[in-house]
């Protein structure tokens, strides 16, 4: 449906109450024809630079100057930057940041008056209405989990492309998955996890790689497969209250999962840290790797590896892959809100979907920016249906959203640290109960 959502004078006046002794780079002191973006992402840098210019090109009188940081960095630039008043107009946000921003009343309320909210992927604009029934962003891009694999080593372990693309897996004993992972894993005296004498102490290749415990999300980590028991985070999602680790076909599969470090199938917690799991699947220390569809130029651009793609397994309910997207946002402090809200919208638009998604990056929102990216890297000799079949056969899942992120990470992160080293699953029943306890 369209709505029409309009900034009103009483929000803008109280925007610029908020920031009275603001400006500087993010804020630029006064209303001004530039304005200041800011994203995380080097690699979609050029794509945004293009849409900048064609937007100044389009709009006389107005610049925008894009600052780009690293992630880690990023965020404490972002919080900082709202707290200081040198925060920019308009930047790009996370799910799992935004419940925060919003609680802390530092979004400002997004029209949708000129944006067909129609040409988003289903479900992505809903991810960023608030529990108030405020637009707090526009839908920039989209992310599903696939698996991807070492071609090499699976010819060289028997395993073809057929069977990667028709995995399933079950909680009790990880069906043709765990197989091919096992199979997959050699150790140092060149003998698989299946065969007799595997030493599972001295692995050279371990046929599932490890990024980390993935905390209370689990994305890239663990979700993929729990959610095709039929288990989901909360009870209701965006802004679910009530948490289900608890649960025991999250504590079953999780158990699984944990198990295949017991195994020798996947590398032990302690050794992640610090590593980059991609890094280790490069260098032929991994076999198998999921992953996300925004690490793909990574991953296909390791010199030496033909890299394979499939999707993710089928479980006890079919595949299931979280649904993550991005979108901009516009900080309250702004002095700028008429002309953040013309970039945003901008940004939203096919004119600059359109560009993201012709330089192969990621998969923007809207349908023609993501049949761009899919051809961009069809080009590239990369066939993405693992990702985006996700989408078209409706196998998706929305990323958890609610309040407490950052509190709920902060527990949920050393329970599953402990179940991967070696606690028993079920000690996460009290983990969910402290979550659940930050919502009474």
């Amino acid at each position: 449906m369209r709505k029409t959502l309009r900034i009103t004078a009483a929000l803008g006046a109280a925007a610029l109450a908020l920031t009275a002794c603001g400006g500087g780079e993010g804020s630029n002191g006064a209303a001004s024809g530039e304005i200041s973006y800011w994203l995380w992402d080097a690699n979609q840098l050029p794509a945004y630079q293009q849409c900048a210019d064609d937007f100044a090109k389009a709009n006389e009188g107005l610049s925008v100057k894009i600052t780009q940081t690293g992630w880690d960095d990023y965020w404490s630039k972002v919080t900082n930057g709202m707290a200081s008043g040198e925060m920019a107009d308009v930047f790009t946000d996370h799910l799992a940041k935004y419940p925060d921003f919003v609680k802390t009343e530092q979004l400002l309320e997004i029209s949708e008056a000129n944006v067909d909210m129609a040409s988003f992927q289903e479900g992505l604009a809903d991810l960023w209405v608030g529990p108030d029934g405020k637009r707090y962003g526009l839908p920039k891009d989209w992310d599903t989990i696939a698996l991807f694999y070492n071609k090499a080593m699976a010819a060289e372990a028997g395993v073809t492309e057929e069977q990667m693309a028709s995995l399933t897996w079950n909680p009790q004993d990880g069906g043709t998955f765990e197989q091919v992972i096992a199979k997959l894993t050699v150790d140092k005296n060149g003998k698989r996890g299946d065969e007799p004498g595997f030493d599972k102490n001295n692995v050279e290749t371990f046929g599932l790689g490890l990024n980390n415990s993935g905390a209370g999300t689990g994305q890239i980590e663990w979700s993929w497969f729990v959610a095709t028991t039929g288990w989901r985070h909360t009870d209701t999602n965006p802004w679910g209250t009530k948490y289900n680790f608890d649960d025991p076909r999250f504590q079953e599969s999780i158990a699984w999962w944990a198990g295949l470090i017991d195994k020798g199938y996947m590398p032990k917690l302690e050794t992640t840290v610090g590593a980059s799991m991609n890094d280790s699947f490069g260098a032929g220390k991994a076999a198998i790797n999921a992953s996300g569809s925004w690490m793909l130029n990574t991953y296909f651009g390791y010199d030496g590896v033909e890299v394979g793609l499939a999707p993710t397994p089928e479980g006890p309910e079919g595949r299931a892959s979280m649904f993550n997207g991005l979108a901009d946002s516009i900080w309250v402090g702004t002095k700028n809100a008429e002309n953040a809200a013309k970039w945003v919208d901008y940004l939203a638009s096919p004119a600059c979907q359109d560009v993201v998604g012709s330089m192969g990056v990621v998969f923007p929102a809207i349908q023609s920016g993501t049949d761009k990216a899919s051809e961009a890297f069809s080009a590239k000799g990369i066939d993405t249906t693992p990702f985006t079949q996700h989408v078209e056969q409706g196998t998706t899942f929305l990323f958890p959203i609610g309040d407490n992120a950052a509190k709920i990470e902060g527990i949920m992160k050393p329970a599953m640290d402990a179940v991967l080293s070696g606690t028993p699953a079920d000690s996460l029943t009290a983990a969910n109960e402290q979550v659940n306890a930050l919502f009474k």
